[in-house]
């Protein structure tokens, strides 16, 4: 059983989500699912350091967490842990009719990444869009990349997080990443639980976390204001 690490709201564990979830402790109440899922096309391996226009981007090394897709039943498993979801990259998967697709417009102009993203709910109600600049280095202002080569920026995923009804006081994300998500909660007074597998995500997601809470005595590091 892989052994949670606790920072004030949060409990994160380093891990691969479908082995954590199999010791799932019994009567966890999980009210909303928040995730940037692998979405199978590569991006962990190597693309941003020469990548179209963007060849001066980060080199944030090649790895592999990004060679395929969730498996589908992995994916079944997580849209039944919560009783609401908001999932990026859900176009890549069967998921279910929805009448709430979250889309960022990332007002990149012309270059070889997506003009948007798009994030799969499960909310009743209308489709909604958010203009979030996002192209290379032309970024809204304070934006930075950070720790990891997805990382979405912080204002982007607050935003999603306000589609969510106020009842929902705990967010999960189990393909955590460098912690967007959860200094989105925190900031949002939402309780947390990370998922990461990869070392050095897991240990920038810890990073942050103390940050958000005010364990460091570091200036914050965000993207926006990942």
């Amino acid at each position: 059983m892989i052994e949670p690490v606790t920072i004030g709201r949060a409990t994160l564990y380093n891990g691969d989500c479908a082995e954590v979830l199999k010791s799932w402790p019994d009567g966890l109440d999980v009210c909303a699912v928040v995730s940037d899922v692998p979405y199978g096309i590569g991006e962990a391996a190597g693309k941003a350091k020469s990548r179209g226009k963007l060849a001066k981007a980060k080199d944030y090394g090649n790895d592999n967490w990004d060679d395929k897709p969730v498996e589908w039943p992995l994916m079944q498993t997580l849209i039944g842990l919560g009783k609401w979801q908001i999932i990026f990259g859900g176009n890549y998967y069967p998921m279910p009719a929805s009448s709430c697709w979250l889309i960022w417009d990332k007002v990149n102009g012309d270059n070889d990444f997506a003009d948007c993203e798009l994030a799969w709910t499960n909310l009743k109600k209308a489709v909604r869009l958010k203009r979030y600049m996002w192209n290379g280095m032309l970024r809204e202002k304070g934006a930075q990349r950070g720790d990891h080569p997805t990382q979405k920026p912080l204002e982007v995923m607050k935003w999603a997080i306000s589609h969510l009804p106020d009842e929902v006081e705990t967010i999960i994300d189990p393909f955590s990443g460098s912690g967007t998500t959860g200094v989105a909660a925190i900031q949002m007074g939402k309780n947390f639980i990370g998922i990461e597998r990869e070392q050095k995500y897991f240990d920038a997601m810890c990073r942050r976390i103390r940050e958000t809470n005010g364990d460091d005595a570091g200036p914050l590091f965000i993207e926006a204001a990942q």
